[in-house]
């Protein structure tokens, strides 16, 4: 029986190849974007699933009433041991560290690299994986170091170096040779190696901090920038640690944070999705949504010329019920045809996957595995869906049309209940358009805001400027004047105007941020200002506009000088710019007194997602700590507008740094590609909805184009008539736009007020943002129109010249 079925689909489905074609086509790129997005989404789920014990580790988060007192994914410095020591019966583990980066060198290899600074418990703790070396002991000993194979490979040219060393050049102690204890095999995406953008890849033991920073500092109740992650014992829940870390608060806390701090413990399973107001899970859910409504419109089209053509199949239908066919049987030849057509489409789309893939992978940032990398778990979904997709989309056609009684069929006869079938049909293809509005006029939006990110006066000059992060370190007064004399001959390169080096770019991260108020008022008022460490050329590197006074100047009598810029002058109580020149500011817990001696125009220093904050700018000479050269490049004139001694300025830089620097590598990067890091989210999110919109229209246009051609074929006497008695082809062409003109209006009344509410909602989650104006709705229904139009005069202006003789023949 099922083999019979199964001919017969092939047979009606060869028998009518256009429209088969037109629903082949569609669903597979609907089912193509929906395995790419699920392939997608089962990786993001998959984010700290593979961590030893991952049920009962967390991440030890800080809620801060003022926000801008700390980070909200690290926590107080001595947490962590803390617990561990009070409540043993409670807490089984503990892991924390600091993140560096670093100039590391071998013979004539030389990277900068992220490293973390962490307790030895980091490989028992979490499971890692070691190619070679004893996880137990390999981060005990003094100067050891773990390493992941990918940094193996780049430094020595292969995996297996257990006992090679490294030298590490350290802001404090100098260059220091590590030598290599493990190796770590390939890591998954984690929230412990890759708890920022940029993932860690060289692990060194804690007790050797005091090369980076002050090793007091990993046991000061108020060091608030350490990650911390705890591993809970079996049975206990993070409840039953919310006394104990209260108590803590209550007794080791400094005041000043013990008023405005809270402790959170979220659960590593679920941190990644969670993080950052549920970012990736709103990602998640806004690109399944999409994938899901791009799918079902493939299904819509399946159904709508299904029913279209369910005048052709009702004497097939008749005969075969007047022959003793049943009811069930004719359902099951319907489905029989959905099925297959599906599994067709099915099999392209996994070529299609295969082929999108690396581009989608590109696209959103993110691996997505092969097809050989399936489980027999995901195929065997892959099943599932097809019989959902089939039973979707042909169940409708099925039902009704094997419901007409025998006699009308055999006439050809469609029914009250079959011509019902019209304004379900008219409805779907609402849908259709309502989709299609929507995810254009978000694609338009979504690229008005990203423009708007790009094009804003951002307040200082981001063209032309070159950073270069890789700068040996030494945090002394003599490194800070030997950095002044190697600035000084940088400066003298031909093709760049200026240099400055600094601990910061504006890039939103600062070194921190502290309390601040004038000298002489109650330190209970201080204000949050985040710390900037400069020296005296910044400002005219990155043409900061000065409101009042001067930036630093160029001797030590300047050390204790600060600069602040509009917001701080406002917050500390001075309104008038003027009036705060000269006065005297500190920090709180610090005796160190600082002179205002210039005021900057506000300037954003961060992204455009949050309001400008206040800023306090620090001499490098009083402040010793930096960690970037920043180069202000001559403009040039070349035919393309760009600098055409781009290059030549670049090579100039590199051959003067490798003669200063012979141990650091020239590693530099534009402002410009810098900023798109700050929206890199709102960048994958633009990508993704032109993608959605292209899918989308593809669709639309191919059910319109399936159903136009159908119509036309269905009344093609009826237009010869109409030739007969006077129409023009114009009158024709009409007669079948009018529909769609109908549909396209209630398509947009529908989509305008959803898209409004959706993205007001979206756009308001940043502080500088473009106007939601009319203009992209009607930008998106003329397209569609147009579009539309394009189509349906197409196909009917063709049936409009024909013959009306041949015509009047058709059957």
């Amino acid at each position: 029986m099922l083999q019979n079925y199964l001919k017969i689909a092939f047979r009606n489905l060869a028998r009518r190849r256009f429209y088969a074609l037109v629903t082949l086509l569609g669903l597979t790129v609907g089912i193509t974007f929906l395995l790419l997005i699920g392939s997608y989404i089962q990786g993001e789920l998959a984010v700290n699933k593979t961590l030893r014990h991952a049920d009962r580790q967390y991440l030890v988060q800080s809620r801060w009433k003022v926000p801008d007192m700390g980070m909200d994914i690290t926590t107080l410095a001595p947490l962590g041991p803390t617990l561990k020591q009070r409540y043993p019966g409670l807490v089984a583990n503990y892991y924390r560290f600091y993140g560096v980066s670093a100039n590391i060198s071998t013979g004539e290899n030389h990277f900068r690299e992220s490293i973390q600074i962490g307790d030895s418990t980091l490989l028992a703790m979490f499971g890692f994986p070691l190619a070679f070396g004893d996880p137990q002991t390999a981060l005990l000993a003094p100067n050891s170091m773990v390493i992941t194979a990918a940094i193996a490979q780049k430094f020595f040219g292969r995996t297996d170096v257990l006992r090679q060393q490294l030298t590490v050049q350290t802001p404090v102690g100098g260059k220091q040779v590590f030598t290599i204890t493990g190796v770590l095999e390939p890591l998954p995406t984690n929230s412990v190696t890759q708890l920022l953008q940029l993932p860690d890849q060289i692990f060194i033991s804690l007790r050797n901090v005091s090369y980076f920073t002050n090793e007091a500092g990993m046991r000061s109740w108020q060091n608030q920038y350490i990650p911390t992650y705890l591993e809970l014992q079996p049975g206990v829940t993070p409840d039953q640690l919310a006394k104990p870390l209260a108590q803590v608060l209550a007794t080791d806390v400094p005041t000043g944070f013990r008023e405005n701090l809270s402790l959170d413990l979220s659960p590593l399973e679920t941190f990644y999705i969670k993080a950052g107001n549920g970012l990736v899970e709103k990602m998640i859910l806004t690109l399944l949504i999409i994938a899901v409504f791009i799918l079902l419109m493939a299904v819509v089209n399946f159904v709508n010329i299904t029913i279209g053509m369910s005048a052709t199949r009702l004497r097939e239908i008749g005969v075969r019920k007047v022959l003793g066919g049943l009811k069930k049987q004719v359902i099951a030849q319907f489905l029989a045809e959905a099925i297959l057509l599906t599994t067709g489409a099915t099999l392209l789309a996994l070529g299609g996957y295969e082929l999108f893939r690396p581009t989608f992978a590109t696209l959103l940032d993110k691996p997505i595995s092969s097809l050989l990398s399936w489980s027999p778990y995901a195929f065997l979904s892959l099943v599932v869906l097809v019989v959902i997709i089939g039973l979707l989309a042909g169940s409708y056609p099925a039902f009704v049309l094997s419901g007409l009684p025998s006699v009308e069929s055999l006439k050809g006869k469609l029914l009250a209940s079959v011509q019902k079938g019209i304004g379900l049909r008219r409805a779907l293809v609402v849908f259709q358009f309502t989709v299609a509005i929507l995810v254009f006029v978000g694609a338009v939006v979504i690229s008005r805001q990203v423009s708007f990110f790009f094009n804003k006066d951002l307040g200082y000059q981001k063209e032309q400027i070159l950073t270069v992060s890789s700068v040996p370190r030494d945090w002394s007064p003599a490194g800070v004047q030997r950095m002044i004399g190697i600035r000084n001959q940088l400066a003298r390169i031909p093709g760049v105007q200026d240099v400055s080096f600094s601990f910061e770019v504006p890039d939103g991260r600062s070194s921190g941020s502290s309390q601040l108020f004038p000298q002489g008022r109650d330190s209970t008022d201080a204000i949050t200002a985040d710390v900037l460490t400069t020296d005296e050329r910044f400002a005219q590197t990155y043409g900061l506009t000065m409101r009042e006074g001067a930036y630093f100047g160029p001797t030590d009598a300047d050390s204790l000088h600060a600069v602040l810029n509009e917001s701080a002058t406002k917050a500390l109580g001075w309104t008038n710019p003027a009036k705060a020149i000269d006065q005297l500011v500190r920090f709180q817990g610090s005796n160190r007194v600082y002179r205002v001696s210039g005021i900057v125009k506000d300037f954003h220093f961060g992204s455009l997602h949050q309001a400008i904050k206040p800023l306090i700018f620090l001499n490098v000479r009083s402040n010793t700590i930096y960690r970037n050269f920043s180069f202000k490049v001559a403009s040039g004139p070349s035919a393309t507008g760009l600098n055409s001694h781009l290059p030549e300025t670049i090579a100039a830089i590199n051959q003067e740094w490798a003669r200063l620097f012979p141990d650091a590598p020239f590693e530099y990067s534009f402002m410009d590609d810098t900023l798109q890091k700050l929206y890199r989210t709102e960048i994958q999110l633009q990508k993704a909805s032109r993608l959605a919109t292209t899918l989308a229209l593809i669709i639309v246009l191919l059910g319109v184009l399936g159903l136009v051609s159908l119509n036309v074929t269905r009344r093609t006497k009826e237009i010869g008539i109409r030739k007969v008695l006077g129409s023009s082809t114009f009158g024709i062409v009409n007669l079948f736009m009018k529909e769609f003109v109908l549909i396209l209006v209630m398509a947009n009344i529908i989509a305008w007020p959803v898209a409004y509410y959706l993205l007001s909602d979206w756009l308001t989650h940043f502080a500088y943002r473009t106007d939601l104006s009319w203009w992209p709705f009607a930008l998106v229904a003329g397209c569609l129109a147009l579009l539309t139009g394009l189509i349906v005069s197409t196909q009917t202006i063709k049936a409009a010249l024909a013959n009306p003789v041949t015509s009047l023949r058709s059957e």
